[in-house]
Parts: C-alpha cells; structure tokens; sequence
C-alpha cells in the first residue's frame, strides 16, 4: 500500500540529510499518516481513510467529510476520492 494521503495524494518527498562535514546523504519525508473513520452523513456509514494529519485538520475546519469534498474541486483530489465525492453528491440530491 502506497504511503499517499486518500483526499489529497500527499505522499513521500526526497530530499538529503547535510551533516556537519557537508556529507550528503539521500532520505526520504514521509506524511503523517493515520488511519481514522470519519462519518459521512449523507451517505450515513462510517468511511475508513488513511490521512495525512494536515488534511486531517483541514476537514475538521471544513466541516467535516461530505463539506470538505464538496468544496474541494475535481482537479485537486485522487480517483478514490472522486468516486466518495460522486457518491456524496448522489446522495444529497
């Protein structure tokens, strides 16, 4: 599985560690990912998601799943989160 952010696509960056005597050495900036359930009312179940915290934070400020995904345009998200956006929308109108 893929260390990638569901609603976002945030995942690994590369980048170096510089040490002291200017020695470089490749590593690798993972997301904070967490797996967490977050309720959708509109379609009335529980979604289990894998969330970077920063997204995490930003769909508690939105309001929470359905009016983060609503909100967010179509270019912006992955496919899997497309498809729950598609059945959000189905199931509010």
């Amino acid at each position: 599985m893929p260390k990638r952010c569901d609603l976002t696509g945030k995942g690994a960056r590369a980048g170096r560690n510089v040490s002291h005597s200017n020695v470089k050495t490749n590593r690798r900036f993972e997301p904070n990912l967490q797996r967490v359930h977050l309720t959708s009312e509109a379609l009335g179940r529980r979604v289990a998601l894998r969330l970077c915290t920063r997204t995490l934070r930003t769909v508690q400020k939105r309001g929470g799943l359905d009016a983060y995904l609503l909100a967010t345009d179509d270019a912006r998200l992955p496919a899997e989160a497309l498809r729950l956006k598609r059945s959000v929308q189905k199931a509010v109108s």
